[in-house]
């Protein structure tokens, strides 16, 4: 058994991330702002912890990581139109953690993307996908750099469909759409895989069983 920190904890695949990771014996710490999710994520069986992804710095991080064994970046800034937040929470969030993690002598690291964020941004891309877009580049750029034992999963469009259990994933994955449920179906198996270690990889719904799809992806 290990405990897993996940940053964003209240997100909504984070929220099912938790129960997935209680499923396979793994003790679950959900890092919040604010502290009136507790009673939600203690419910559903995880360990809260507070911490301001915006206003604490790496050294908080390091210390809110205490005793785990993994951290899971599953933040983000919200899908409105607050373009400082993509800097603050997407890309700071993800640097805090690294760092922080690095402090706590934690190796392992998973982090949720999003597809295709490396690729040229058209000229008439709006701000706040501009913004969006080059944080979660920056944010993954800064982990693969790192000398931490990361894994970095770039879900497709989510959904908030029932999970399929089913998905496509490894570097050259196109473009769809992926459920919510499966993202954490899939974040909580790499966890247990060690050769998605150091790997990128894209992830849509497909065909193949997500144990399965862990396994093989390349």
């Amino acid at each position: 058994m290990t405990r897993i920190a996940i940053v964003g904890g209240h997100g909504q695949v984070a929220r099912q991330l938790i129960h997935l990771l209680r499923r396979a014996d793994h003790d679950p710490v959900a890092l919040v702002r604010n502290p009136d999710y507790r009673e939600d994520l203690e419910g559903r069986g995880a360990e809260v912890r507070i911490l301001d992804i915006e206003h604490q710095g790496s050294r908080e991080f390091g210390e809110a990581f205490a005793g785990c064994d993994a951290v899971v970046f599953a933040a983000g800034g919200g899908p409105d139109g607050n373009i400082e937040r993509k800097r603050t929470v997407d890309l700071e969030g993800s640097l805090k953690s690294i760092e922080g993690a690095q402090t706590a002598g934690i190796r392992r690291f998973v982090q949720v993307s999003a597809i295709g964020v490396d690729d040229p941004l058209p000229d008439d891309t709006g701000e706040v996908w501009r913004a969006y877009v080059e944080a979660k580049r920056d944010a993954d750029a800064a982990l693969r750099a790192s000398d931490l034992d990361w894994t970095i999963i770039r879900p497709g469009r989510l959904t908030d469909d029932p999970g399929t259990g089913r998905v496509a994933l490894g570097s050259d994955v196109v473009r769809g759409d992926v459920t919510r449920a499966d993202v954490a179906a899939v974040v909580a198996a790499v966890l247990d895989v060690p050769t998605s270690i150091g790997k990128q990889w894209n992830l849509v719904n497909g065909d193949v069983p997500v144990g399965e799809a862990v396994r093989s992806a390349h």
